[in-house]
């Protein structure tokens, strides 16, 4: 079930959607990103790594991360709180430590962890805005990188680094950067829940305009598995 915030902003973003109201791109980058400086390299060989993040509700998120080359999975969830509190329910209300987050698991001999953070930053989300994403508010809804080891975590603030210093968005960065305990996954009904419902406004207007920016400034790193 919708917590009673989303609830009340899909009536408003349904009415909105009928009277004709473009769609926004979540991201507020005033360009192009950089790619990221320091990265891990290309693996040799092909194998599994899992990047785990948040950036607001985690339907668009987890489409977006889709449809980047080298990902193999990604699954809705939640993350930074305990297993007890790890249910929709408890988790919209802000209160359980939990961000609505999505684990990805992709190949390193495909796709870096540099070029993931670029996606997260550049089309999945607005790292600018506080414990919030479009009309969804709370810290459940915080943009997090939860690092799986101190190879992630380097690489994650040296990119944050080079994002501020090269002043790619007009706002301070808010994204924080943290261990990743545990990942636990979303009830079934919000998995593939953008690809299985394309037309809901809330998708139309809050996140395939992600999709259709991943495909249109990331092309090198667009697959097209779900194209909007």
């Amino acid at each position: 079930m919708l917590s009673a915030l989303k609830n009340q902003a899909l009536k408003i973003l349904s009415m909105l959607s009928m009277i004709g109201l473009a769609a926004c791109v979540s991201s507020s980058a005033a360009g192009p990103l950089p790619d990221a400086a320091v990265d891990t390299p290309l693996a040799k060989t092909g194998g599994t790594e899992t990047a785990v993040f948040a950036g607001g509700c985690f339907w668009g998120v987890e489409a977006v991360f889709e449809n980047v080359k080298g990902v193999t999975k990604s699954v809705s969830g939640y993350s930074g709180g305990a297993a007890a509190t790890a249910t929709y329910e408890q988790v919209s209300s802000g209160q359980t430590g939990h961000a609505e987050s999505v684990s990805v698991t992709y190949d390193p001999s495909k796709v870096t962890y540099g070029q993931l953070l670029k996606v997260f930053f550049a089309v999945a989300h607005n790292p600018t805005e506080l414990n919030r994403q479009g009309p969804d508010t709370g810290a459940q809804y915080r943009s997090v990188i939860f690092y799986a080891n101190p190879e992630q975590q380097r690489v994650a603030h040296a990119y944050i680094a080079q994002l501020r210093t090269a002043q790619a968005f007009a706002r301070p960065i808010v994204t924080q950067v943290v261990p990743l305990t545990t990942f636990y996954a979303a009830e079934a009904y919000h998995q593939d829940y953008l690809a299985r419902n394309p037309h809901q406004p809330y998708i139309v207007i809050n996140d395939l305009p992600k999709l259709a920016a991943l495909k249109r400034d990331l092309p090198a790193l667009y697959s097209g598995h779900w194209s909007p």
